[in-house]
């Protein structure tokens, strides 16, 4: 027990200080690490990944909001699709949920050539004239990413991150909008899945030992990536999300076909 704790809490530091620069909560580098190292059972390990959002996100969304990044309209952009997705992904994971190396297999396959994408929009001549998605695009994305959300408990700002830099928007504008839509959404599904596990059998309800664990290192590591994120170039974060998307690609890639 007190291995699991000292192991979420590194996990969660460490990924959260690399990932919340780029408006990435980590979850989906946690996933993994829940799964393989430290055994959280099916379906468990979503609503899991979901605690690790809502306890880890306060670090980050504090030091934006000093800053004044949250005060844009992307964030209550997103949230619009993202909310009701949470909920219907929830839904999906409990009754009729395809099993983790689908899931992997799928992130693989979106992310991997998301992320090569990026950088090569990044260093490709007259990358800034990209136009970026509106806001109606922007909504029916978020739900997408809410769905997947809500069944796997990743932050949504791993997928909805790398499209909108990719399409031109500022890594400093996408980050905390991303994160902030991630912590929301993370706050009701995880009282969807808790609703859910006082009528449904199984292992339901969120591992809260290495929820909370994860969660309290991605509080530390979250406030500390949020500060660094403004001594960082544009070009930089760009390159440092899309190698984040390869990385998290390569990894369920790797794992689907163990």
């Amino acid at each position: 027990m007190v291995l699991e704790v000292v192991v979420g809490l590194a996990a969660g530091m460490v990924i959260a200080l690399l990932t919340t620069p780029v408006g990435v909560s980590g979850a989906v580098f946690l996933l993994p690490v829940q799964l393989s190292v430290l055994a959280v059972p099916n379906p468990a390990v979503t609503p899991t990944n979901l605690l690790f959002n809502v306890v880890s996100g306060p670090g980050a969304l504090l030091r934006y909001g000093r800053r004044g990044a949250l005060a844009g309209p992307l964030t209550r952009i997103m949230l619009w699709g993202t909310l009701p997705g949470v909920v219907v992904g929830a839904l999906i994971r409990v009754y009729a949920v395809p099993g983790p190396r689908a899931f992997r297999l799928i992130v693989a396959a979106f992310l991997f050539p998301l992320g090569i994408w990026l950088w090569v929009r990044t260093f490709r001549t007259g990358a800034a004239a990209r136009t970026a998605p509106g806001p109606r695009a922007i909504t029916l994305l978020s739900l997408a990413v809410g769905v997947v959300g809500g069944i796997y408990g990743i932050g949504g700002g791993s997928i909805l991150g790398p499209i909108l830099v990719g399409r031109g928007m500022p890594v400093a504008v996408v980050g905390p909008a991303a994160l902030a839509s991630t912590f929301v959404t993370s706050i009701v599904g995880a009282g969807t899945y808790a609703l859910l596990a006082l009528t449904t059998e199984g292992a339901v309800a969120p591992h809260w030992l290495i929820g909370l664990s994860c969660g309290a290192g991605g509080l530390i590591g979250g406030y500390l990536g949020a500060r660094l994120q403004p001594r960082l170039p544009e070009k930089g974060l760009r390159l440092l999300l899309g190698a984040l998307a390869t990385a998290v690609g390569v990894l369920y890639l790797a794992q689907s076909l163990a």
